[in-house]
């Protein structure tokens, strides 16, 4: 029961992580129809970030995790300004390359102007440390993780619900172009969605430093993929279907991490990726995307 706790409690810990970074795509996706594969770099923004300011000997916790967070939000208003709103009304196929044109130039300037290598930072090691519940070793860096998730989307619903600017982004991912004619500007709306997206991808930053203790130029990748299956799985352009993929893969993960054999270890992902893959098949357009009649094919 004891172990059962432990995993369910990592489940939860991974889900959220993934439903913070799929929420922060599915965001734009829905306002803008753009899959920015360059969400993941803003993790690695905030990770340098913390050393720069580390390095400054500004080794507050707070002051290093502001500043993280600040800078994703900063460093993905600025991509939009400057890479994504030149190519907001191409082909959508125009807005993927331009994203992953974008990945590949950041992850390049941190190779050249800072390190191959990963750099350690120490600083976030206070938010993991053991709980020792009746029996049950638990890591705080689990709890925070999860409750702050919480905390997040609830006030992200909040602001979507309850401000004006958040009305206007519900009302533009329905029709972006009558939003437009009710004099809303356009440009405000996404602004503001690529800031919500770079706080999400901020918050999510802040717990995988902690957890890894380093950071490197391509350590968005991997988390901004699985991110993006989240959003396939849930439904893409649904915000309850970010957060429901991004809690589905993690316990998926954690599942096969307890299942397989020690032996089968190395093919977790694909074990889960498998598993992904079969739901696909069950809804092709994700858990919370209506059905819709295609008819047959000829």
């Amino acid at each position: 029961m004891d172990y059962v706790i432990q995993q369910s409690l990592n489940a939860l810990s991974f889900g959220a992580e993934y439903a913070l970074l799929a929420l922060g795509l599915a965001i734009v996706f829905s306002i803008m129809g753009l899959v920015n594969f360059a969400h993941g770099d803003m993790i690695a923004v905030g990770g340098y970030t913390m050393v720069a300011f580390v390095a400054m000997t500004l080794g507050n916790p707070l002051i290093v995790i502001f500043a993280a967070v600040l800078m994703a939000v900063l460093a993905s208003v600025t991509l939009e300004r400057v890479a994504f709103r030149p190519v907001r009304y191409a082909d959508p196929t125009t807005g993927l390359l331009t994203a992953f044109g974008v990945s590949m130039v950041i992850q390049n300037l941190f190779l050249l102007f800072v390190s191959p290598r990963p750099i350690a930072v120490t600083t976030l090691y206070f938010l993991d440390w053991p709980i020792d519940l009746g029996g049950i070793s638990i890591s705080s860096l689990q709890i925070f993780e999860t409750m702050t998730t919480v905390i997040a989307i609830t006030l992200l619903v909040l602001f979507l619900k309850r401000s004006t600017l958040g009305l206007a982004m519900r009302a533009a991912s329905v029709d972006f172009e009558m939003v437009r004619l009710m004099g809303i500007k356009a440009n405000r709306v996404v602004a503001m969605a690529f800031a919500v997206s770079g706080l999400l991808a901020g918050i999510a930053c802040v717990f995988i430093m902690a957890r890894r203790g380093s950071v490197d130029p391509t350590m968005g990748f991997n988390p901004v993929l699985k991110a993006f299956v989240a959003c396939v799985v849930g439904g893409f352009g649904s915000l309850p279907g970010a957060v429901l993929g991004g809690f589905l893969l993690g316990a998926v993960e954690v599942g096969m991490l307890v299942i397989l054999p020690q032996s089968y270890g190395g093919m977790k992902d694909a074990f889960v990726f498998g598993i992904i893959a079969l739901i696909l098949v069950w809804r092709p357009d994700g858990i919370l995307t209506p059905p819709a009649e295609k008819g047959d094919k000829i």
